[in-house]
């Protein structure tokens, strides 16, 4: 997703079809293809897009969207509050995410530093999860793993997670590409039997393959751009689903 202080391209792909089905925690909720469910639209923003207009937002397809809220355990965007409050007025479902570095600090810092910071989570049928959005560094590309080795990363993730989920009730979504899990993770599977996965695809070298571990996702962030701020997202059912998914059913 983004990192708000400098920001960094992304290559863009055309959408393609999933045959994917949605979880909650693990679980199927629909064994069909989202396409033919005709899976509702979203998108993810951060300090890049700073004022929104999300009635018009709305009208042009949004049903969720995710708010950047913090980043290591030192920011917070400050516009969080006013995209969050703001897509929720809209009548838009939305939820928060965290930026990870781990190289900064313990995953339970971070995560206690997000929840305090906008990562709340309430059963009201508005708040999606708490997101981890968990990707390759930004700032130093000699160390895209954050200087962690693959037990090392897996512990970290497990710490955030556990720490979110004490303080919320809710295991976060995870965030991430297929490459950065297999790379970074070593490709472990011990997320995948509770906690939905995001997954950004829009490099061909991700194409049709997930995570190891998850056989279907419930987020797709396909694009970069498009007719809602920020990336564009895909919800794997549909918007009975989505409300479900967000009450934690």
């Amino acid at each position: 997703m983004a990192r708000d202080r400098t920001p960094f391209r992304r290559r863009r792909s055309a959408l393609a079809a999933s045959v994917a089905a949605l979880t909650v925690g693990g679980t199927a909720l629909a064994e069909a293809p989202a396409a033919a469910a005709g899976p509702p639209k979203g998108h993810d923003v951060s300090a890049h897009q700073q004022n929104i207009d999300w009635p018009k937002a709305r009208t042009r397809g949004a049903r969720f969207v995710y708010v950047k809220a913090t980043e290591s355990h030192t920011y917070r965007s400050p516009h969080f509050g006013r995209q969050y409050n703001g897509a929720r007025d809209a009548g838009i479902i939305r939820g928060a995410y965290h930026f990870a570095l781990p190289d900064k600090s313990s995953g339970r810092t971070q995560a206690a530093y997000f929840v305090r910071n906008g990562g709340t989570w309430s059963a009201d049928g508005w708040t999606l999860p708490p997101a981890l959005d968990i990707e390759y560094n930004p700032y130093d590309k000699r160390h895209k793993c954050y200087g962690l080795s693959k037990p090392g990363m897996v512990s970290w993730i497990k710490s955030f997670s556990d720490e979110v989920k004490r303080l919320t009730s809710r295991r976060p979504v995870i965030y991430t590409t297929t490459h950065w899990w297999n790379t970074c993770t070593g490709g472990s599977r011990a997320f995948a039997s509770n906690h939905s996965l995001w997954v950004a695809r829009y490099d061909s070298a991700d194409a049709g393959t997930l995570p190891a571990g998850w056989s279907f996702w419930t987020l797709w962030q396909y694009d970069n751009s498009g007719s809602l701020p920020g990336d564009q997202n895909l919800f794997n059912g549909s918007l009975n689903q989505l409300r479900k998914f967000a009450k934690g059913a």
